[in-house]
């Protein structure tokens, strides 16, 4: 089989690796669709490595049709030979198939693309664990996304309306904030106009606290924002793209219980992954059948083109993912 393999010079390639093996516990997918996440281009320069076991190449989420089902994955699901999935990796979903262990497939929800479906995976189960495991959100609370052009913000945000969270997130510019209408936040910031702390302290000025925040920006602004947050708020750390450091005041934390939880998905058991996948089938699958949560696809190239793809989220041209499809 094909996979996209780096070169030294970090330049990608469509080239040949030793076919994927159906273990006793996997079923055996030929990949149709493969979507992009910045972890794949940590990967590709090094700062990033697979977990013990996976392949060597890229790609965390993937959609295809099941070809082989292993022993016990026969005994232990319902899985067959022609189900349509999506599935969450440790990696190589950038190949022609890839053997998963049957408890990280998903059914491709209903009225959902193929393309669609390799897109959620990876960013519905991060968004699903830090909106409620690590955030533990309420209906009526009031969610932080900061990076509301990133690909896991256009799931987090109608992930989170759909139900019934109110939305506050940022923006860099008047046209990203109206190339995101579509996932309907309730206040979105553009902060090169203005100071998020300050958006924030009216917010809680005017009944509106935050009481969870997922932020991969970090950065000086984090501690400011600490300040205007609600009584036992969660500060969920998933990355820190705009700064590694920042200054904060320890008072304000312990007077207010406020917590600040560092975060990643691809850190977690896969006791943890499976039950945060059969939490997404159960309870968001619904809403993603009618409609109400999708993720949002801003481009689809061929797989041979992955480095056209890499290029749109270096140069953070995307408002939502970007899938690569395999013939």
């Amino acid at each position: 089989m094909k996979a996209i393999l780096v070169n030294d010079d970090r330049s990608l390639r469509w080239d040949n690796v030793p076919d994927a093996v159906c273990g006793d516990e996997d079923v055996l997918v030929k990949i149709e669709a493969a979507a992009l996440n910045r972890a794949d281009l940590m990967q590709r320069e090094g700062d990033y490595p697979p977990p013990p076991g996976a392949p060597e190449w890229m790609g965390l989420e993937i959609a295809g049709t099941i070809i082989e089902v292993g022993k016990l994955a026969a005994e232990k699901s319902n899985w067959k030979i022609g189900d349509k999935v999506c599935a969450l990796l440790g990696g190589g979903g950038y190949a022609e198939m890839v053997n998963v262990k049957y408890d990280m497939c998903m059914p491709v929800p209903e009225n959902c693309s193929v393309v669609e479906a390799a897109a959620i995976p990876e960013a519905f189960a991060t968004a699903y664990l830090n909106l409620f495991i690590e955030g533990n959100i309420k209906k009526g609370n009031t969610l932080l996304m900061n990076a509301g052009a990133s690909g896991l913000a256009s799931v987090i945000i109608p992930m989170a309306k759909a139900f019934g969270i109110r939305v506050i997130t940022t923006v860099l510019s008047d046209e990203i904030a109206a190339s995101i209408d579509h996932l309907n936040a309730d206040v979105v910031v553009n902060t090169t106009k203005e100071d998020i702390s300050e958006v924030l302290r009216r917010e809680m000025e005017n009944g509106h606290p935050v009481d969870v925040a997922i932020d991969c920006l970090g950065g000086e602004i984090m501690g400011k924002c600490l300040h205007y947050l609600s009584h036992g708020a969660r500060w969920i750390m998933i990355a820190s793209l705009a700064g590694r450091m920042t200054e904060i005041d320890l008072k304000n934390i312990y007077v207010r219980n406020v917590r600040i939880i560092g975060s990643t998905l691809r850190s977690r058991t896969p006791e943890v992954k499976a039950h945060i996948l059969a939490s997404l089938v159960e309870k968001v699958w619904p809403k993603v059948a009618t409609g109400e949560v999708k993720p949002t696809i801003w481009a689809t190239l061929p797989i041979t083109e992955a480095e056209a793809a890499h290029d749109i989220l270096y140069k953070g041209q995307n408002v939502g993912k970007v899938v690569l499809t395999v013939e």
